[in-house]
């Protein structure tokens, strides 16, 4: 498994190989495509979300010490972003999540080409995967 700098670099350099922003965003679907099939019985308000215009679930186990999580969103392009997250953070441990500062989300400009409703549910995203690393650290 690679580092976690090296995942975020990876994303990176993903992500600069497109030009435009429609073009990124149509990567994002095809990563949301690639999530796992959630179970629909977790489909419920414990894994739900909250603060995403979109519903969200995350499901989080923890084995040997890192977290693994899995989700689905009934949005396209959400669903690619939790997907994104799950590609950089899955396998981790709970101090490597804790300490991160999830800037590659910036490097890439995700947030400033999200609109606002969708950046609040990045946030949300983001603040759910750090509270779950919280609680196994």
């Amino acid at each position: 498994m690679n580092t976690l700098d090296e995942a975020k670099a990876a994303v990176v350099e993903e992500f600069s190989m497109f030009d435009e922003w429609l073009d990124k965003y149509e990567y994002l679907i095809e990563l949301g495509k690639s999530l796992e099939v959630f179970p629909v019985e977790l489909k419920t308000e414990e894994h739900l979300i909250k603060g995403c215009q979109s519903r969200v679930w995350l499901d989080t186990k923890v084995e040997g010490g890192r977290l693994f999580f899995r989700a689905d969103s009934d949005a396209i392009i959400t669903k690619g972003i939790i997907s994104l997250l799950i590609q950089v953070y899955n396998g981790r441990t709970a101090a490597e999540i804790v300490a991160d500062d999830f800037g590659f989300v910036e490097q890439i400009g995700l947030r400033a080409n999200l609109s606002p409703t969708r950046a609040n549910g990045l946030n949300s995203m983001i603040e759910t995967i750090r509270r779950e690393a919280e609680k196994n650290v």
